[in-house]
């Protein structure tokens, strides 16, 4: 049994307990919010990884994941060997105005190529800036947390070396290129030069 006033009595009660407490205001943008590891900000494309396999775009409930593809043949490894044919990415991208971060785009990716960031400063004016293509998609990559180690003799992660490797295989690229083109150089230089770098031997011009 209520007796009359007794909800407005509550709600004073309410107030009074609130009136004693300090109030704490997060002084947001100028001091950002320590956010938990496994928040669900944007995702992430280790581009390196994907296959164009589909699935994340198949799973999706809202149908917010574009990508596109095409075949390239690639020669074979050893002599004697097959042809193959590859799927070479050409564009993924993400509708984050339909996106419900629900995540099973990431759960679903066999190769591990999709990956939750914590970035979440991502605000347009314009609904249509929200569809975000594979750079920007590979830029939020990087503010991807490293995943915690099992144990302290565990192995590196698995998509930590593959960045690595990413990353020395283009390295040892460019050294080649660099070393291709300082003989070409040497080459074109002109036949004048080499021949007033040369030594003149006796009885020479005369």
């Amino acid at each position: 049994m209520s007796f009359p006033g007794s909800g407005l009595a509550k709600g004073l009660a309410v107030t009074l307990r609130t009136m004693t407490k300090r109030s704490v205001t997060a002084q947001y943008p100028d001091v950002q919010p320590d956010l938990p590891p496994r928040t669900r900000g944007v995702i992430g494309l280790f581009e390196e990884n994907c296959t164009v396999c589909m699935l994340c775009a198949r799973e999706c409930p809202d149908w917010c994941i574009y990508i596109d593809s095409h075949k390239e043949t690639v020669p074979p490894a050893a002599p004697g060997g097959r042809e193959r044919s590859r799927n070479v990415l050409d564009r993924f991208a993400i509708d984050f105005a339909l996106c419900m971060y629900c995540g099973i785009c990431i759960e679903v990716c066999p190769f591990d190529a999709l990956f939750w960031s914590p970035e979440f400063e991502y605000a347009e004016t314009d609904i249509r800036e929200l569809t975000h293509e594979r750079d920007k998609l590979r830029e939020w990559m990087w503010t991807v947390p490293e995943p915690p180690a099992l144990d302290p003799k565990a192995e590196e992660p698995k998509e930590i070396a593959a960045a690595r490797k990413a990353a020395d295989k283009l390295a040892a690229q460019q050294a080649a290129e660099a070393e291709a083109e300082a003989p070409a150089q040497d080459a074109e230089a002109p036949v004048q030069d080499r021949d007033r770098a040369r030594p003149e031997t006796p009885g020479e011009g005369t």
